[in-house]
């Protein structure tokens, strides 16, 4: 006699680059207990709703009966084989073993690994052979006594706490892991999938203790609200797009289908089937990236309300003759009010539909595409929106040991304030429940979705250090390290899904904790499996940090007392931005919304009023500043106005009443500025030796606030000479260095030329001889030089 056990692989994408794919466990061809794990193969197949699964059959003695196995699964890729995909670690703080388990029984179900969820959670399409397809709704719910769900009346796309608005109530019933469900076929409210597009819904949530909440779907695809109204529980009467989203009904919604501007629906494969029309490749390597740090609330020049996607869209062109080749959108997931950063995520899966929604977000990406553009999303997991009352907040259970999204220790009992037991990471909210899987799959599959079905082509994480570093009890600040544990274990479950899904993704992660590991292999190791880290000291040594210690090189150059300036920390933060860094002169944290910061112009001159010859240094040195960046051997990135040398504050409380029309200044008295940024950007995608990570800094003096470097490849040397000495050295400057040689350089560019708005001092474009290693050039003040070796 014998056990037949299924095993499952699904990856929940409806197609994959999946090869001989296997089963790998802990027995041997006989089906009995083995440390050498025997491999068995998966057949691809197609589940009912229409994504890839891999499936084989193994048989067990039924004397195994009680008997511990242990599986996994492994699979190669086009050109990468023998990855072992799975990419959980054990619920265990001590433990990386990457396995699935089971006690062998008669009658056991199907053992299944779910790469991601998509599908198993949601308003999911159900495929019938025979008929229209079917629809399924799923909510997570484990602590609920009862669930239903609420179809609301698509005038109003709002349901009070006394369910005004309902125009149809349907019962779901519990299954597994906590799931209820529902579909076509067990309640006549229910037709098939394409009818229920667009249909407005809610869960009317029993929780444990017998209270009712009426919650979104945290896996919907849309939510409809478009504006800033919250009606706080009461019954509302107005118009669906003016209710604010995270507080409004879901949407059904058909990630299949994409609806354009003009309302015609096309299927996503004709939709994307123009997506390289332009012929220009997407960059392929993270170190050729330069990134463009874009906010799409902050467009809109001219308008009251914020910018939106169709703004985006119409502010590509600037990109594409500006040079970058990756643009990096703060995050667009569903979030409060219109005007905002959109670090407080309510919904994950869907698109903020005041600035679009997820179809305009399509748009963007395509046309990005066809301009050599890749597009990255920030997006934000160390915390949840600390105003998500009907997203997260309280889902099934008032209970806080229960809140099923949140991460609590403890009992209430323990704790002054039974908030005591939720965790602090320094965010704007507590912290996720890491150790559930169910919390690390919203997370994890949202970010698969929008790889699939929107085609971006990288993240970045915010605070990563608030996930694996900060956690600490809100009661009293004692450490939590068991949060901090199942943080880090998130993160590498994250990377290595993505890196399975689509190994080419840039993945990088705002992180400030120095630690080796975040850039270390996952999928193949043991790290966490980012590109690359953000690298705030580059901007604090190279800008300014307010109350730090740092060399602040622009900020103390705006005195004008000629100072001595530590060049020596930014050729340390030079030397350091090629070990896996994103490299910034700005970014959105530090052009006014940090004590102290604010744009690079003004912080050149020490927020003196910029004009007349006060606008020349601002500019200059704010050249030098832009220079150092795109110029290291770190991955550029420089946030939105810089090219156009703004000057307001970008603060998240009021940036709509400081925006700057960057379209306008590039045509105007930002046009100076805007060539040199276009120009430094050409030698920085265009040239091998400065998209190396080479980097030899022979002279640094910090009295004449003098810095140089070299950069090179095979067949290519770059000089680069900066100078934020108040006067020029007119008469020469005597630069040592080995690898000058006595070979002929050639001045290429000169952040001082009269094009750029500079004093037009240098070598003219010239050719200097160096001998015995010595080359003598002229330097502009406050300026930058690149010579090229002949």
């Amino acid at each position: 006699m014998t056990v037949n056990v299924q095993f499952r692989f699904r990856s929940g994408l409806p197609s994959t680059a999946f090869d001989n794919v296997r089963l790998r466990g802990s027995w041997d061809e006989q089906g009995r207990p083995s440390s050498d794990w025997t491999s068995h193969p998966m057949q691809r197949s197609r589940d009912e709703d229409g994504y890839d699964v891999f499936v084989a059959r193994v048989s067990f003695p039924d004397a195994e009966i009680g008997t511990h196995f242990r599986w996994g699964v492994e699979l190669d890729r086009p050109g990468i084989p023998g990855l072992w995909a799975i990419a959980a670690e054990l619920d265990d703080e001590a433990s990386t073993r990457r396995e699935r388990a089971f006690d062998l029984q008669q009658g056991i179900a199907p053992q299944t690994y779910y790469l991601t969820w998509i599908g198993r959670l949601g308003a999911s399409r159900v495929e019938r052979r025979n008929g229209a397809d079917g629809i399924r709704f799923s909510v997570w719910a484990p602590n609920a006594r009862a669930v239903s769900l609420v179809l609301a009346d698509p005038a109003i796309g709002y349901i009070a706490d006394d369910g005004t608005g309902t125009v149809a109530t349907i019962g779901m019933r519990k299954t597994v892991d906590g799931f209820w469900s529902v579909e076509t076929g067990e309640d006549h409210g229910l037709s098939d999938f394409d009818s229920m597009v667009g249909t407005p819904y809610m869960y009317r949530i029993t929780r444990d203790d017998g209270s009712l909440a009426y919650r979104t779907d945290i896996w919907s695809l849309m939510q409809i609200g478009a504006g800033d109204f919250d009606p706080d529980g009461a019954a509302y009467h107005g118009s669906p797009a003016a209710l604010d989203g995270p507080q409004s009904c879901s949407v059904v919604c058909d990630p299949k289908r994409v609806v354009l501007p003009s309302g015609q629906e096309l299927a996503a494969e004709t939709f994307w089937a123009d997506e390289f029309v332009g012929g220009q490749a997407l960059p392929e390597r993270f170190e050729d990236l330069v990134i463009y740090e874009l906010h799409v609330g902050a467009l809109g020049f001219g308008k009251a309300a914020p910018g939106t996607l169709d703004d985006a869209i119409a502010f590509i062109e600037h990109l594409s003759a500006l040079g970058v080749n990756a643009v990096e959108l703060l995050p667009i997931a569903e979030f409060e009010t219109r005007a905002n950063w959109g670090y407080g995520t309510s919904h994950f899966f869907a698109a903020d539909q005041g600035a679009g929604g997820t179809d305009r977000l399509k748009m963007f990406v395509k046309i990005c595409h066809q301009r050599g553009i890749a597009v990255i999303l920030d997006v934000c997991y160390n915390h949840f929106d600390p105003d998500g009352e009907r997203a997260q907040w309280a889902y099934d259970s008032n209970d806080h040991t229960r809140n099923i999204y949140y991460w609590y220790e403890g009992t209430p009992g323990d704790y002054a304030d039974p908030t005591g037991g939720y965790i602090d990471n320094i965010s704007t909210g507590w912290a996720p429940r890491f150790d559930e899987e169910a919390v690390r799959q919203l997370f994890i599959s949202s970010a698969a979705f929008l790889v699939s079905v929107c085609h971006i082509d990288g993240f970045r994480l915010d605070q990563t250090s608030s996930i694996h570093q900060y956690p600490v009890r809100h009661a009293d600040g004692r450490r939590a390290d068991r949060a901090a544990a199942f943080g880090a274990k998130f993160l590498k479950q994250w990377t290595r899904t993505m890196r399975l899904i689509k190994p080419q993704l840039f993945l990088t992660a705002e992180d400030y904790s120095d630690w080796s590991a975040m850039t270390e292999p996952s999928l193949t190791g043991d790290g966490l499996g980012f590109d690359a880290t953000w690298y705030g000291d580059f901007h604090h040594n190279l800008v300014e940090y307010h109350g730090g210690a740092q060399a602040q090189l622009l900020k103390n150059a705006g005195f004008g007392d000629k100072r001595a300036l530590t060049m020596s920390s930014l050729a340390g933060a030079l030397q350091t931005s090629a070990r896996s860094k994103v490299v910034y002169n700005q970014s959105h944290d530090d052009c006014g919304n940090r004590e102290g910061s604010a744009r690079t112009a003004v912080i050149a001159v020490n927020f003196a009023p910029i004009i007349g010859e006060t606008r020349a240094w601002a500019e200059a040195r704010s050249r030098f500043a832009a220079a150092m960046t795109l110029l290291s051997p770190g991955t550029p990135m420089f946030f939105m106005g810089e090219e156009i040398g703004a000057q307001k504050p970008y603060r998240y409380n009021d940036f709509l009443d400081n925006r700057e029309n960057i379209l306008g200044e590039a045509d105007g008295s930002g046009a100076g500025m805007l060539s040199c940024y276009r120009d430094l950007i050409a030698l920085s995608v265009h040239q091998d030796a400065i998209r190396s990570r080479n980097i030899d800094i022979p002279l640094v003096h910090d009295e004449n606030r003098v810095i140089a470097f070299h950069r090179w490849n095979d067949g290519e040397d770059f000089l680069v000479v900066g100078s934020l000495n108040d006067a020029s050295f007119e008469h020469g400057y005597r630069l040592h260095s080995e690898r000058l040689g006595d070979d002929l350089w050639e001045e290429i560019f000169n952040t001082d030329a009269d094009t750029y708005g500079g004093w037009n001092v240098g070598n003219g474009g010239g050719r200097i001889r160096a001998t015995a290693g010595v080359l003598n050039a002229v330097l502009p003040a406050s300026g930058v030089l690149v010579f090229r070796r002949l």
